[in-house]
């Protein structure tokens, strides 16, 4: 099973500019995880109509033209895999968080959960960076139970992040600020420290250089001055079950690129 996860700062935008059509030729996500839709569900219903191998569901914010989250799945896996589409649940949120902004889309069959997850990025006052550290922590005692429960978890998205200093060009310019603060940082050590991994990096410890957002005004991905902070997130149990993961640098029309994970059942 093929997952890709990317936050595409605009999903209307990115099909205008014929990104997501030669993605989705490209690459044939079974599971195709969306961040930043940045649009409503009736704005969005010639996709619904053009990309009709997919079943589509979107978490939209109350806000126009702002974050939203989605989740696209192949019919054929639905209707294989799954057996019918009985077996498929979508649901938005967790508990004890009102889903307002769109943050996060789930899809449930069998004994799997799947989460996509737009994770707040806290910069914009002193309540919005409280209540980021209040989304990680909910996230983890969500996942936690969610595992607890007997269900094997696979959590991506933006988590709005760089957990360690291989993970940005320039983490001594950006020590202590938003998106690399130890606050912040310390949560997505308790994840790991809680045995959810961070696919990537288990796989590649020592590999520098590879992010995933870049900032746009600066230019800086011509010269990869980046941050890695979009992720996948499995069980440890699970990790050897994963064949394949990898950052898609080369596939353009975000600020963000796409991150791939291939999952054996």
């Amino acid at each position: 099973m093929k997952l890709i996860s990317w936050n595409v700062n605009g999903i209307r935008a990115l099909e205008k500019k014929g990104n997501l059509e030669t993605f989705l030729n490209t690459y044939t996500p079974d599971i195709f995880l969306i961040q930043e839709i940045k649009a409503k569900p009736e704005q969005m219903t010639h996709l619904v109509e053009k990309y009709e191998k997919y079943e589509q569901f979107y978490n939209s914010a109350e806000k126009p033209g702002y974050a939203g989250t989605a989740i696209w799945i192949k019919k054929t896996l639905c209707h294989s895999e799954l057996d019918s589409e009985s077996n498929r649940i979508f649901s938005i949120g967790m508990p004890n968080f009102e889903d307002t902004e769109g943050r996060i889309s789930r899809v449930s069959f069998d004994d799997k959960e799947i989460l996509g997850v737009y994770f707040p990025n806290g910069g914009k006052s002193p309540e919005a960076w409280k209540g980021k550290l209040e989304f990680y922590e909910k996230f983890l005692a969500f996942v936690n139970q969610l595992r607890a429960e007997g269900k094997t978890v696979i959590f991506t998205g933006d988590v709005n992040c760089a957990h360690e200093e291989i993970d940005l060009a320039r983490p001594k310019n950006n020590e202590g600020e938003i998106g690399f603060h130890p606050e912040e940082r310390t949560w997505l050590t308790k994840w790991i420290e809680d045995g959810w991994k961070d696919v990537w990096r288990e796989r590649n410890p020592e590999v520098r250089d590879v992010y995933s957002w870049w900032h746009v005004i600066t230019r800086s991905r011509a010269t990869n001055v980046g941050w890695r902070i979009d992720y996948f997130f499995v069980d440890e149990k699970y990790l050897s079950q994963v064949t394949d993961i990898q950052y898609l640098t080369d596939q353009m029309g975000s600020d963000h690129c796409p991150i791939l994970l291939t999952y054996t059942q």
